[in-house]
């Protein structure tokens, strides 16, 4: 495993980083927990979730497993804003106090190393979300703070304000179907120190080529899974891109690499990229997704991905 600087701060993390989302939906916790270990296992140092996965079952369930394991040797994330209660989402002051205590709670730590915004919120003035995240820091509940899908002008508004904690990192999708952030997300942000942990680098599965034109899911897959695959997009499942999702087969063979491997490895070509998350319900799908880091795409086989791709990329 190798590891990358996140932005200006100190953090040093694994190319390839855990998610969480749905890991309490769907997947057994014997699984659920051995892939956890088996990331350890792999070198993977960066975990990352929400207040908001299965209304909290997410932190709280890292917050048991992580019993026991030394805090300082892994890196972990939490984020704020979407509802954990009817009258509980948002970035206000308010908010931010109390979730950060509530996920700190749940997670069984006095700290977490990256505290991020889960969207932008339109609601509350962002002087005031800047102030109270900055107010976190100091209080030493986060080390660090970061953002997840937020617009460039949202970013740079937050670079306006005066006095207040920096942003390290952005969340944003990103993968050879979705590459939006790379206009202007990408290079705003560098120039501000802030690294990418991009999240759904295999489409949502779609990039692993599981999925075939014409076909049901797989059964054992997210998209037949009905705990978890309320969340996919139609369009990313539609016959025009698993038809062209099928064209990077003979690229990943060639290369003796796995779909999921040629979809990491594309994502991480990226100077600009700090960490891909994946998510996973079997250790083995860590071990081979964890596989891709340190692996390099030349310029012919990254012109072939865009041939392959090049009726149904997003930009």
């Amino acid at each position: 495993m190798k590891y990358r600087k996140l932005g200006n701060s100190e953090l040093h993390i694994s190319e390839i980083s855990l998610g969480s989302w749905g890991i309490c939906e769907g997947v057994e916790q014997q699984n659920a927990e051995a892939c956890i270990y088996k990331a350890f296992d792999l070198g993977i140092n960066f975990i990352d979730t929400s207040n908001s996965y299965a209304a909290g079952g997410a932190e709280s369930f890292l917050g048991e497993v992580l019993q026991g394991i030394e805090r300082s040797s892994y890196i972990l994330a939490t984020k704020v804003f979407f509802p954990t209660s009817p009258t509980d989402r948002g970035l206000s002051a308010a908010q931010i106090g109390k979730q950060i205590d509530a996920s700190l709670n749940r997670l069984r730590t006095d700290y977490v190393d990256l505290y991020q915004c889960h969207r932008y919120d339109p609601n509350t003035p962002l002087e005031e979300t800047m102030t109270a995240l900055t107010e976190v820091v100091r209080q030493g509940k986060a080390r660090y703070i970061g953002f997840s899908e937020w617009s460039p002008e949202q970013i740079q508004a937050a670079f306006n304000i005066a006095d207040v904690e920096r942003f390290v990192s952005s969340q944003p999708q990103y993968s050879m179907l979705w590459r939006d952030p790379e206009a202007e997300v990408f290079p705003l942000c560098a120039a501000n120190g802030i690294g990418q942990i991009v999240w759904s680098p295999l489409a949502q599965g779609v990039l692993a080529g599981k999925y075939q034109p014409g076909q049901v899911p797989p059964q054992n897959s997210r998209a037949a899974n009905e705990k978890m695959n309320w969340f996919l997009l139609e369009e990313l499942f539609s016959d025009r891109i698993l038809t062209a999702v099928q064209k990077l087969k003979p690229i990943a063979q060639d290369l003796g690499l796995s779909m999921p491997q040629l979809a990491l490895a594309w994502v991480l070509r990226s100077e600009y990229v700090s960490s891909a998350i994946i998510g996973a319900s079997r250790p083995e799908q860590i071990v081979d997704n964890a596989a891709a880091s340190g692996i390099q795409l030349d310029a012919d086989l990254l012109a072939a991905i865009d041939r392959a791709l090049v009726s149904v990329v997003g930009k």
